[in-house]
């Protein structure tokens, strides 16, 4: 990428002074010295100190035989910082519960990872690109179906 169209200050941004492009994503390198994209920095969300990457906990809920989508974003709450909520498109006629998702992710993850209240919905809502769309989801009106 060389810039921005048009915008300089933009552009300016987007670059560290050395010329390496900023671009929010978030990773670690594996034993096999593989990287590994853990999520965007925009999408963590701190729930009681420890830092969560939406990413990870959506893979480990895709998993599930129960999910056939989901996402998840912070939302603040009183003490803690904020916790995860997980919207999640079922795979079939009886979705899955908040608890049973929550031992699933446990099992896999950290418990402090674990969503903290769950949305069924029947899709989730897409950009354009045909990305998930959290900010549609953070700004709220996605009822529980």
């Amino acid at each position: 990428m060389r810039g921005y169209w048009n915008d300089p200050e933009l552009t300016e941004r987007a670059f560290t002074t050395d010329g390496w492009l900023v671009s929010g994503d978030l990773g670690h390198l594996d034993d096999d010295g593989n990287l590994v994209l853990v999520g965007r920095l925009g999408d963590m969300y701190i729930r009681g100190g420890y830092n969560v990457y939406p990413l990870e906990v959506e893979n480990v809920l895709s998993e599930h035989p129960g999910v056939v989508a989901a996402a998840v974003i912070g939302v603040p709450a009183a003490a803690i910082g904020e916790i995860g909520v997980a919207y999640v498109v079922p795979a079939t006629l009886t979705p899955p519960t908040l608890a049973e998702l929550r031992a699933w992710t446990i099992e896999r993850l950290a418990d402090y990872k674990a969503p903290d209240r769950l949305v069924i919905l029947h899709a989730l809502p897409l950009t354009p690109m045909g990305k998930v769309d959290k900010s549609a989801l953070t700004r709220g009106g996605w009822a529980e179906s």
